[in-house]
């Protein structure tokens, strides 16, 4: 009795997982024209490197702790690492973003309290 029930479960399983993949399969079909429109307005838009500048007044914790809060994706190891490179060589870039989202980093940097002076630079543009 035993081995006739294992495999009618095997079966019942592998009709799910065809179903799955059926319905996986049209969802990316779907999803990829916008993406791919999406991209494609997206690359002609430079990107700005947002610079952290050096200064002998920072509180090493507290632009750490600003630039996790603020920034996406950063974690207080490359925090940590981007204020000793800009302490060093007096810049360090955090990220590259499209030019608003650049823009809106610079302003919440400086608006924090002491100030956190940043600057933002062309991707593509050589200093």
């Amino acid at each position: 009795g035993a081995a006739i029930a294992k495999p009618k479960v095997q079966t019942k399983q592998a009709v799910k997982t065809e179903t799955r993949r059926k319905e996986k399969s049209k969802r990316r079909v779907r999803a990829s024209d916008p993406i791919s429109r999406r991209d494609e307005k997206f690359e002609d838009a430079p990107l700005y490197k947002l610079m952290l500048l050096g200064d002998e007044e920072y509180d090493q914790a507290h632009v750490i702790e600003r630039m996790c809060a603020l920034l996406e994706d950063m974690d207080e190891d490359q925090a940590s690492t981007i204020f000793d490179q800009a302490q060093i060589s007096g810049k360090a870039m955090c990220g590259k973003y499209p030019y608003e989202h650049a823009e809106m980093y610079k302003e919440q940097l400086a608006r924090s309290d002491p100030m956190i002076y940043s600057d933002l630079e062309e991707e593509n543009k050589k200093n």
